[in-house]
């Protein structure tokens, strides 16, 4: 089992504790369920999306007064969930997380009749959720959006395509952004609750990964979304997705925190147990060293991670640099950390289906989705400048 010494901090109240003991229980009990790595993936996740949905714990991502566990969604709980799932299973965690993501813009910014159609829904597993924000050549540089919406009576028609998009072979309802040009750039785009069934839509490819996830891109062609679907105010959808991945990117940190805990894990069970020259693996300084090292790593990823998720349930209106800092340290860590558990299992680390050998491919996309670690260091930077020249002011 790994480390639990964590919830002891003050970061945490006892609801956050009983909460993690059970989805720890579950997990357990579950256990063959979300080691499966099948062939089917989209089938996968909807199993997933349903027991997490049967067993209440995704209304940790929706608000209580639409079906969820608290209001405002608790970010502390977020994390604890994806760190515990990600433990266990990365695909039980990329579930999860997408029926936050997908819906967050949603909780933040959708008109009450908008919250009361998708959110109960989504928190009960009866519906899955995505974010459709990426194009091919507007990833990390949003004003290069080229996806367009266009006022008709009674609403917008939505045409273009998206792509890198997570559950989308499988959404139910996703968050989609796209340009309404009501000023240049970033400034000029909108966001809408869109349900796949809407005429028009579809799925163009199917994007196979090293961790397999239902990734697509999709295409909107005369897509009609009505007015109350607008979330927020138009021309605002920059501000709607920078809000959603602010109160969501510590979380990406957890999960990349989950995974190397269990590599950690796997470590130490493999340097105690194997035997060289006639001792056992731990006995070598190296290995030692290497130990330390991911202890070090996750305990730090750890405090980064639950400063950020408890300064935003705080009350704190952004925390911008501390969720860049979580998930920047938080992921590049861990891959670390994986890469030397692989090393300790030697020939063993890289056959397919050891454990460490699933992590090391799950763990590569959480250092480019929701911001790639290059763009953490920017955003700091940014934030530390002009920290400085306030104080200079």
């Amino acid at each position: 089992m790994a480390d639990q010494t964590y919830l002891s901090w003050p970061f945490f109240e006892q609801r956050h504790r009983s909460y993690a003991a059970d989805l720890e229980a579950w997990c357990r009990t579950h256990a063959d369920a979300l080691h499966a790595e099948g062939s089917d993936v989209d089938a996968d996740c909807r199993h997933l999306v349903k027991l997490l949905g049967q067993a209440d714990f995704l209304r940790a991502t929706v608000p209580s007064n639409h079906g969820g566990l608290n209001s405002p969604v608790d970010v502390r709980t977020l994390c604890l969930s994806r760190q515990i799932l990600a433990y266990h299973s990365g695909l039980a965690d990329f579930v999860f997380a997408m029926q936050g993501l997908g819906t967050g813009a949603i909780s933040l910014f959708g008109s009450e009749a908008i919250k009361q159609a998708y959110l109960p829904k989504v928190a009960a597993g009866e519906m899955i959720a995505g974010f459709a924000l990426s194009e091919k050549e507007a990833g990390s540089d949003v004003a290069a959006m080229t996806t367009s919406a266009r006022r008709v009576e009674g609403g917008w028609i939505i045409d273009g395509e998206k792509t890198w998009i997570s559950n989308g072979t499988i959404a139910d309802l996703l968050t989609v952004f796209a340009r309404s040009g009501e000023a240049p750039g970033a400034r000029g785009i909108s966001a809408f609750a869109f349900p796949t069934a809407t005429k028009g839509f579809s799925i163009t490819e199917r994007i196979d990964v090293i961790a397999p996830h239902p990734l697509a891109t999709i295409r909107f062609d005369e897509c009609f979304v009505p007015d109350d679907h607008l979330l927020g105010e138009a021309g605002q959808g920059f501000k709607v997705a920078m809000a959603t991945l602010d109160m969501l990117r510590s979380t990406v940190g957890a999960a990349a925190l989950g995974f190397a805990r269990r590599a950690t894990d796997e470590a130490l069970g493999r340097a105690t147990s194997r035997e060289l020259f006639g001792a056992p693996l731990s006995d070598l300084q190296l290995t030692q060293a290497a130990l330390a090292d991911m202890a070090l790593g996750n305990d730090s990823s750890a405090l980064l991670i639950y400063r950020a998720a408890w300064a935003k349930d705080q009350g704190q209106p952004r925390i911008t640099r501390e969720a860049a800092m979580a998930k920047l340290h938080a992921t590049d860590t861990a891959q670390l950390t994986i890469d030397k558990a692989v090393q300790l299992f030697g020939g063993a680390g890289v056959v397919r289906g050891n454990m460490v050998e699933r992590l090391y491919r799950e763990i590569r996309a959480l250092r480019i989705y929701e911001g790639a670690s290059e763009v953490q260091k920017v955003v700091i930077a940014r934030a530390a400048i002009a920290e400085a020249q306030g104080r200079k002011a």
